[in-house]
């Protein structure tokens, strides 16, 4: 498997499950029933892989300004990295139930925290169960290690930059991860409001995905950016989302697609309806 891939197939996971750097995320996360995706890892994973679960180990507490989920404390992060046996010689391999949407959140926040050795497992669980590989019950003894934690390795923006370039008429680029209809405020199944911030474009996640659920090529994943980022490429830009999780899943497609990394607006809409004197809008157009 090359170095650093940010996405790798089963069948080289599969090469590499003796090797003693790797260390295996499972993500699998239900946000209708968050209990799910704990009972599905202790009834089958692959094998050495411990459970991440998306609101207790990849986001901090809510509070009443912040959006659904919030960055964990970096030391507190740091501690549970130590505590699954990942270190700075680890190498990572995170997956969920099939499209990365929760995965990718984990493959941000170990880059966020200066570990950039963490790749993608296309097609998640399904696709290696489908393919025939090993499944195991139970957890790994683990010995716990020490992370050395390098947070705001890549960058984020808050609410009060984005309120400020809303506010100023010149937004910068944001993109918003979201399906077409909440996007365009037709439906909003989870949030109490519906819209988009002013001047964001929308890019759906399922875009980056074959039908399937396994990633896009390059050059296909790099036509459908263009139109958005340019060629070549424009200045500094932003993904988004509801919670600001599935978001990460549009820098691993855009890194796939060969762009310029993006930075993270963690907060997402659920933050940016907090304030109800917020602009909001609804449409195609942002």
């Amino acid at each position: 498997m090359p170095e650093y891939p940010l996405i790798v197939s089963p069948e080289d996971l599969a090469a590499r499950l003796d090797d003693p750097r790797l260390r295996i995320l499972d993500c699998r996360f239900d946000l209708g029933d968050p209990g799910r995706g704990r009972r599905d890892f202790d009834a089958g994973h692959i094998p050495g892989a411990d459970y991440a679960d998306l609101d207790r180990d990849l986001a901090g507490p809510v509070r009443p300004d912040s959006g659904r989920h919030p960055l964990p404390d970096a030391a507190v992060f740091a501690k549970t990295l130590g505590r699954w046996g990942i270190d700075r010689e680890s190498e990572l391999v995170v997956y969920d139930a099939l499209n990365g949407a929760t995965a990718a959140r984990a493959w941000w926040l170990l880059r966020w925290m200066g570990h950039p050795r963490v790749a993608l497992l296309d097609g998640g669980f399904e696709h290696w169960r489908r393919g025939g590989y090993p499944v195991a019950n139970g957890r790994a003894a683990r010995t716990p290690v020490e992370f050395d934690a390098r947070p705001g390795s890549v960058p984020v923006v808050t609410t009060e930059e984005v309120e400020a370039a809303v506010n100023a008429a010149k937004p910068f680029l944001l993109v918003d991860a979201r399906d077409a209809a909440r996007f365009r405020g037709e439906a909003e199944p989870i949030d109490p409001v519906a819209g988009h911030v002013p001047g964001a474009r929308n890019f759906p996640l399922s875009l980056s995905l074959q039908d399937d659920g396994r990633w896009r090529d390059a050059s296909a994943l790099r036509a459908l950016w263009e139109p958005l980022l340019g060629t070549p490429p424009g200045g500094p830009w932003a993904v988004m989302c509801g919670s600001g999780v599935t978001a990460c899943h549009l820098a691993v497609s855009a890194g796939l697609a060969g762009f310029q990394a993006p930075s993270l607006y963690v907060g997402s809409w659920s933050e940016w309806i907090r304030d109800r004197r917020r602009p909001v809008a609804a449409g195609d157009a942002g």
